[in-house]
């Protein structure tokens, strides 16, 4: 594995909260192992690895880019724990959701607001797939 590939793999290991090898296996089951690897390779790049943006900036903005586009299963609940471990509470999330409805309009952000829900009952991601 290149050093970027690593960089990566850790970067998708702190986002889902657990070790770089329990990740990498997330990966490979949800993704397969050639999309694995690239997806390594580009966490390992800038835009996790650059040093103008905090965990915190880069989890809201994949929020707001995952809710654009409709996506409410375990990928958004991941870097909603994410966002909650670098300190967004419900209310900042709940101002999240409200501030994209005006950019995004209400049928992607309600679906998102019960995925915020959904996340902050359970205190973990949600695995479900939906």
């Amino acid at each position: 594995m290149s050093a970027r590939a690593e960089a990566g793999r850790e970067v998708y290991a702190r986002n889902f909260g657990v070790e770089p090898a329990e990740a990498e296996r997330i990966m490979n089951e949800r993704a397969g192992a050639v999309y694995t690897q690239e997806a390594f390779e580009a966490a390992g790049g800038p835009g996790w690895q650059g040093q103008n943006l905090t965990d915190r900036d880069r989890s809201i903005a994949v929020i707001a880019a995952l809710v654009a586009q409709n996506v409410t299963d375990v990928r958004l609940s991941t870097y909603l724990a994410l966002a909650r471990r670098t300190g967004l509470d419900e209310q900042a999330l709940t101002e999240l959701m409200v501030l994209l409805t005006a950019y995004l309009g209400q049928p992607y952000t309600s679906l998102a607001m019960e995925a915020v829900r959904r996340s902050a009952v359970a205190g973990t991601p949600d695995r479900k797939e939906t």
